[in-house]
């Protein structure tokens, strides 16, 4: 080949092989980013209580199931002075 067709192949190679860094690049970011959500989702998140039975009270032949154990507090009951 002469080297006019070479030089021409150059360029070429250093574009497709840039494409693919840039490819590969957006690949990492995206899954990076997609990491960092499901983190943050699941700090901030705070899930509310719901109601369920109480820790063997539950009956799995009519199928109501309790919590294994519980994480939410009972609610506290507020103290009132007009009832002491």
């Amino acid at each position: 080949m002469n080297e006019l067709a070479m030089t021409g192949r150059q360029p070429r190679r250093r574009a497709l092989l840039l494409l693919w860094i840039l490819f590969a690049a957006a690949v990492v970011l995206v899954f990076v980013a997609a990491n960092a959500h499901l983190v943050y989702v699941a700090a901030m998140s705070q899930p509310a209580c719901v109601t369920h039975l109480k820790h063997g009270k539950g009956d799995a032949m009519r199928g109501q199931f309790s919590a294994a154990v519980s994480s939410c507090a009972p609610p506290a009951v507020p103290h009132s002075p007009a009832t002491d």
